[in-house]
């Protein structure tokens, strides 16, 4: 298993082990708050019996047991006969819903009837009501969850929301800082790696020099070739040298840029591999080339790994237009084996490789040198399975920046 899948497996365990929590949480809050909406229910009742009662009773006292009554009850309710008409009220907004007394000493109810029409509502949505008869008829007895309950349902949400809100900071803190942990290794690592190759490397290029003078092989294709893979090594040398550091970027023509790089790569890979470039040979760019042949050699490389056989590998440089007219495209595409559509990201994922011995870092650090150090983009542009893969690479155009600039 590469170290991509690991870490995949590790997200999806840590989700899992959050859901069971979250789960776990919402039901043992619900349990909470089906018990006390059964006990408010079990008041509802108990109060509704208590007004049956008082209801047909002779007692001289009737309107003080009423209201003592009514107040026991601890959820907001609404009162109505058969035909909703509002008979009394509890635990409401009393700006806007209040008893006013006539003067022939009856109790009538006064009440916006907007706000209760609302309130009503949302009791009959939320709890069946409770029937209370009485004489000449029925009283239906409304009501709605405590404000306790209610807060109750939503506290689980509240109380996810919050953890998921620390859990995503702590996650993003600690990633950060072993992120630049990693990276301060690796640049010294890599800073460390090219002094060291610094030393060889200058002995070899002084070996071809003896060796052309002994053999006086100045013109030899061979010695030639040798001394072109010397200058190779130097400048990946020089390329981890630059690491950690802010590359200087100058104009070059693309084409020429690439054409040189692909005339030295291509004698190197089997013959039954073609090379192709084609496109516009005046566009130009911010280039560091060290690094920008770096980003080519890892395409390159990996779209001869994704050839089976016999093959071929296409580049092409254009221009964009319109909107896209200060950018420079460079196409890269072989006839390899291609990628399914659910990896056109995960490609560029450190550790994700489908090759037995890789590391998965080639397209990672392409992806960091284009994006990080040149201001561009790279991304899977097509791909289909046993066809062939074609990347893009986007920078901007130098030469328009200036005449716009101008």
């Amino acid at each position: 298993m590469n170290p991509y899948q690991q870490k995949k497996r590790w997200k999806y365990f840590l989700l899992a082990f959050a859901v069971v929590i979250a789960g776990s949480s919402l039901i043992y809050t619900n349990y909470l708050v089906k018990n006390i909406a059964r006990s408010e229910r079990t008041r509802a009742q108990v109060w509704a019996l208590s007004m049956k009662q008082i209801l047909s009773s002779d007692d001289n006292d009737f309107l003080t047991y009423v209201i003592a009554v009514r107040d026991s009850l601890i959820v907001p309710a609404i009162v109505t006969d058969e035909n909703e008409d509002f008979k009394y009220v509890r635990g409401l907004d009393t700006t806007k819903t209040f008893i006013k007394l006539q003067a022939e000493n009856n109790k009538k109810m006064k009440y916006d009837t907007a706000y209760f029409t609302s309130e009503l509502k949302y009791m009959k949505n939320q709890h069946a009501p409770i029937k209370l008869k009485v004489p000449g008829g029925w009283w239906l007895v409304f009501y709605k969850d405590s404000p306790l309950l209610t807060q109750l349902k939503l506290f689980p949400y509240v109380q996810l929301t919050l953890i998921a809100i620390f859990l995503l900071m702590a996650y993003t803190a600690f990633s950060s800082s072993r992120k630049s942990e990693q990276d301060q290794v690796w640049v010294g690592l890599a800073k460390e790696t090219a002094h060291q190759l610094g030393t060889p490397i200058s002995s070899l290029m002084a070996w071809i020099e003896l060796m052309k003078e002994k053999f006086d092989a100045e013109d030899d294709v061979l010695v030639a070739e040798m001394e072109n893979d010397v200058k190779r090594l130097e400048i990946v040398a020089d390329r981890f040298s630059k690491i950690g550091s802010k590359p200087v970027l100058e104009d070059h023509l693309v084409y020429d840029v690439v054409k040189d790089f692909v005339d030295y790569f291509k004698v190197r890979v089997s013959k039954n591999i073609g090379f192709e470039l084609s496109g516009n040979p005046l566009l130009q760019a911010g280039l560091n080339i060290p690094l920008f042949d770096w980003v080519l050699e890892n395409l390159l490389k990996n779209a001869v790994n994704a050839i089976d056989g016999k093959g071929s590998i296409k580049i092409d440089i254009s221009s964009g237009k319109g909107k896209t007219k200060n950018q420079v495209f460079i196409d890269v595409a072989d006839t390899g084996k291609g990628i399914q559509r659910s990896k056109f990201d995960t490609v560029f994922q450190p550790g994700y490789t489908t090759r037995k011995r890789g590391w998965g870092l080639g397209l990672s650090l392409t992806k960091r040198m284009v994006e990080n150090y040149h201001n561009g983009q790279i991304f899977v542009k097509d791909s289909e399975i046993g066809k062939g893969t074609t990347f893009r690479i986007v920078l901007k155009n130098s030469q328009n920046d200036k005449q716009t600039t101008a």
